[in-house]
């Protein structure tokens, strides 16, 4: 299986929070794990207001960027289509990083329609967007 992770579903990876596990457990069992390239500015905005919230101390902040960083490059990193993004977006009303995410799985998927992927996202929309668009979304 090829598993999608949009920056939510990132998180979960670094940051304990409700339905990690199910997360860690998708990952390990994927045989590759995919993400945009817009998905590392988007982690460390995440982390970085994490820290600034007071939900974690700087010292776990460097840990976790530290952790992230090495652990990037075993990802599968897409690029994207703008206008394919574009048309996501005006399709399912999507936020302009959701249509991003999205177009990025899209543009995978047109390589080899005989691959299996599985999409993962804890925001609605956008799940129900790729579940339009002929995905198979992971829900814990």
């Amino acid at each position: 299986m090829i598993l999608y992770l949009d920056t939510s579903s990132l998180v979960k990876l670094y940051i304990e929070e409700t339905h990690s596990h199910e997360v860690r457990s998708w990952v390990e069992r994927a045989d590759i794990v995919a993400t945009c390239r817009v998905a590392y500015p988007e982690m460390m905005s995440a982390l970085t207001r994490r820290y600034k919230a007071g939900d974690i101390s700087k010292k776990v902040l460097g840990r976790l960027i530290d952790a992230f960083i090495g652990e990037w490059l075993k990802f599968v990193v897409l690029d994207f289509d703008e206008t394919v993004a574009g048309e996501l977006a005006r399709r399912h009303n999507l936020r302009g990083l959701d249509a991003i995410h999205l177009s990025s799985l899209k543009l995978l998927s047109e390589t080899d329609k005989n691959l299996n992927f599985a999409f993962s996202s804890f925001d609605e929309r956008l799940n129900r967007a790729a579940t339009r668009e002929g995905f198979n979304v992971l829900t814990p």
